[in-house]
């Protein structure tokens, strides 16, 4: 075994399936989660989730690669598996949180949700029909690759090593965290004044109270604002 297999089955294989190279098992487990952008390969893009989930989350950074075809990827490593439909779900709340003006198209989240789940290709490889290779790389190179999302020669054992040695496996409990501070927040209340406090009330006298409330949700002091600045004698 080389460094960079190594380091692979350190990141991203399951144990039982190491001397395989696969990144699911038959039960539909993992230990890589790959979020994957094209059309194109924007790192500007990618690259809040890269920054977000270190700043955000505490997370460690995750692995930057080339798809060998139309993607920048990135590789997150789990210290335990998970089920690919719980790996699936973590992918799709970085994307709504990090990535919600992005067209779905662009976007492939692997393992996928589908049933059975379907999952990236191993990096490195060379890909059929082509000269090109996926690879691993640094993240100041990220954007050079941006219209040419792959090496059209073969990557560097050591260099791919070395890149995959800085990086480190989500730990369960972080996962955990995560998962719960990327939850979708609930609306805020819809807050109604009872009929009767409305009677007889002036309505601009009304909104400014609702203004001025600041137990009231933002949401609908912000209405009471653009109300008041639109109703008649806002202007004197």
């Amino acid at each position: 075994m080389n460094r960079l297999q190594a380091e692979l089955h350190r990141l991203f294989l399951l144990p039982a399936e190491a001397s395989e190279g696969r990144l699911i098992d038959d039960t539909g487990h993992v230990r890589a989660l790959v979020m994957a952008l094209s059309g194109p390969a924007d790192w500007e893009a990618l690259g809040k989730v890269w920054r977000g989930v270190q700043t955000d989350l505490d997370l460690p950074a995750p692995a930057i690669a080339v798809s060998g075809t139309d993607a920048l990827q990135l590789w997150f490593s789990l210290q335990a598996p998970v089920d690919a439909q719980r790996g699936a779900e973590f992918l799709a709340r970085l994307g709504a949180r990090y990535l919600a003006g992005t067209a779905p198209a662009r976007l492939r989240l692997l393992p996928s949700a589908t049933s059975p789940p379907v999952h990236a290709e191993l990096v490195p490889a060379p890909q059929a029909g082509t000269e090109n290779w996926s690879a691993f790389v640094a993240p100041d190179l990220a954007p050079v690759f941006a219209d040419t999302p792959w090496l059209d020669i073969p990557p560097g054992i050591d260099g791919q090593a070395d890149l995959l040695a800085r990086l480190q496996s989500i730990k369960p409990a972080a996962f955990e965290a995560a998962m719960q501070s990327l939850r979708p927040l609930p609306p805020p209340p819809v807050v109604n004044a009872p009929i009767e406090d409305a009677k007889g009330v002036d309505p601009r006298r009304f909104l400014q109270q609702v203004l001025n409330d600041t137990s009231a949700p933002l949401a609908l002091r912000i209405e009471a604002a653009k109300a008041l600045l639109q109703s008649p004698g806002a202007a004197g």
